[in-house]
C-alpha cells in the first residue's frame, strides 16, 4: 500500500457535486492498494498511519499522533499512485491492485482506522472525487508498506 498523508485543519471530498465525506482537524489519506497486499498489510498500514507523531505539541514540535490529538481522518482511495513513470510519458498501472482487491483492502483500511476510534470519513470508491482540504503547516507526509520510501 502506498499513502499520502496531509495533515489538514479540515477536509471534505466531493462527488457530483455532493459531500461525500467530510473532516475538521486530522489528515487526509490518499490511499493506493498494490498488487501483492492483503489484509494484514491494511490494518498494519491503519496502525502506522494513526501512531505517526506528525501533529504539534505545546512547545509546536512534532510529537503527538492522530490518537493523542483526538483528530478525524478522510480515506480517498487513489490508485494512481501506483503510477510508474519510468517506461514514457504515459504512467503505467500494472503494480496497482485490481478493482475488487482494491476496494475490499481500501475498506479494510477504513475498518481498521475506524475499530483504533478515529472517526473517519471516505470518498467513494471507483468514482472522481474532487478533494478540498486546508493543509496546516503545510505537512504531508510518503508511506509505503513495502518501506520504499
Amino acid at each position: 500500500m502506498r499513502a499520502v498523508l496531509q495533515r489538514v485543519t479540515k477536509a471534505r471530498v466531493l462527488v457530483d457535486g455532493q459531500s461525500a465525506g467530510e473532516i475538521g482537524a486530522g489528515l487526509v489519506v490518499l490511499l493506493a492498494v498494490g498488487r501483492e497486499d492483503n489484509a494484514a498489510t491494511a490494518t498494519a498500514m491503519a496502525e502506522k498511519i494513526v501512531n505517526l507523531r506528525i501533529f504539534n505539541d505545546e512547545q509546536g514540535k512534532m510529537n503527538r499522533s492522530l490518537l493523542d490529538t483526538r483528530g478525524a481522518l478522510l480515506a480517498v482511495s487513489q490508485f494512481t499512485l501506483y503510477g510508474d513513470t519510468r517506461g514514457g510519458r504515459r504512467p503505467s498501472f500494472i503494480q496497482a491492485a485490481p478493482p475488487e482487491l482494491g476496494k475490499s483492502l481500501y475498506e479494510e483500511f477504513v475498518r481498521a482506522v475506524t475499530a483504533l476510534g478515529v472517526p473517519t470519513a471516505t470518498g467513494i470508491f471507483q468514482t472522481h472525487m474532487s478533494v478540498e482540504l486546508t493543509n496546516d503547516g503545510p505537512v504531508t507526509i510518503l508511506v509505503d508498506s513495502d518501506k520504499i520510501f
